[in-house]
């Protein structure tokens, strides 16, 4: 079940949220689009690249229709993946990108956390969630320390995903994916 929960600075909740309306109010007061989209496809856990795209050919091509990307991926991560653990702190810091980031969760769950003015968002991503974080916008993510995931990711830029880091440390203070999921279960 998705979840939204907002708190300050110093990791003091000041609401939850589950229902989507209120989730996709909430993140559109923050410039943040949420969505739920159909997401039901079943797909092997090592389905090509091509096997996801193909099977969401028709989210993947209205989404592009209004935004042109000039790059569309997918990214997956599993519990016995060998790298799981270095992958995951690789986006456990505070980042920005030049570019808007969008996420389709076609699988699995993940925890977008936005920093916006005294703020923090965490917001749970579940399975049809669709995440639209504008350029600029300090944020984190985290996939647990057992991740499951697959998302489909879009790019208006032909480089894809690049990070830039702030050097803060904000991301160690609020509760990681495991303590969130347990909460929304």
């Amino acid at each position: 079940m998705s979840m939204l929960r907002i708190y300050d600075e110093k990791a003091r909740e000041i609401e939850s949220i589950h229902d989507e309306a209120r989730i996709a109010d909430a993140l559109g007061g923050i410039d943040v689009s949420y969505e739920r989209w159909e997401a039901g496809r079943e797909l092997a856990s090592d389905a090509s690249q091509e096997d996801v795209l193909a099977a969401y050919a028709p989210q993947v091509k209205r989404l592009n229709g209004r935004f042109d990307f000039e790059s569309v991926d997918v990214v997956a991560l599993y519990p016995d993946h060998p790298q799981a653990a270095t992958m995951r702190g690789k986006f456990l810091d505070e980042h920005t990108h030049d570019d808007f980031e969008i996420r389709f969760f076609v699988e699995g769950s993940g925890v977008f956390y936005l920093h916006v003015g005294e703020r923090v968002y965490a917001m749970l991503c579940t399975r049809g969630d669709l995440i639209s974080v504008p350029a600029g916008t300090r944020h984190w993510f985290d996939m647990g320390a057992a991740p499951h995931f697959k998302c489909i990711r879009f790019f208006t830029t032909p480089e894809g995903w690049v990070g830039n880091f702030t050097g803060s440390d904000i991301a160690r203070g609020f509760p990681d994916f495991d303590a969130l999921a347990k909460a929304a279960a």
